[in-house]
């Protein structure tokens, strides 16, 4: 690759990691075209993904100020740059990798936070962030109504004690005059 080739690729990748909001590594050694056109594709809406020089990468996340990637740049490499949800990306390459042993998931970051392959596959655990707005959402509804109950018992309970009187009034007279007669 010639020198202007190589400043231009860099920019590029510079550009993809300020823009990413998680980066995942892999290797890819094993693959072939065929698999790597698949996993594009299933990638593809939350990540884009490409093979990647190591030394072009180290230059590109120093340009960008990213940290703690070198040590998963040996060997070949290939990078999923996230757009979308990290958890489905972590999912799709988790999933994929089992279908295909060769993909290694070898680390990556999170909004900047280096990440291990063990932490990538513990994110690709985690249900996704519509699920998870989801759940929050009907545990403040559930939250809310249960409050809702709690303030309206006293009121309640008073208006049974006031309707029960009312029907004794009703019943057998004066509630009042019964207990003077009583004492």
């Amino acid at each position: 690759m010639a020198r202007p080739d190589k400043a231009a690729a860099v920019t590029e990748l510079a550009d993809e990691f300020r823009s990413s909001s998680a980066v995942v590594l892999t290797e890819y050694r094993g693959l072939s075209v065929k698999e790597l056109t698949e996993l594009r594709r299933s990638l593809s809406g939350n990540a884009s993904y490409a093979v990647v020089k190591n030394t072009l990468t180290k230059l590109a996340a120093k340009e960008a100020g990213v940290d703690g990637l070198d040590e998963h740049l040996v060997g070949p490499s290939a990078i999923a740059f996230v757009k979308g949800d990290p958890v489905v990306v972590a999912k799709g390459l988790r999933d994929f990798a089992k279908d295909h042993p060769v993909l290694v998931l070898k680390g990556g970051l999170l909004d900047g936070a280096p990440l291990t392959a063990d932490e990538i596959k513990k994110l690709a655990d985690l249900e996704s962030r519509e699920v998870l707005l989801a759940k929050l959402a009907g545990a403040m509804k559930a939250s809310t109504q249960n409050a809702v109950s709690l303030f309206a018992a006293p009121l309640s309970q008073t208006a049974r004690v006031i309707d029960a009187l009312r029907q004794k009034v009703e019943a057998g007279g004066d509630a009042g005059a019964s207990n003077q007669n009583e004492g």
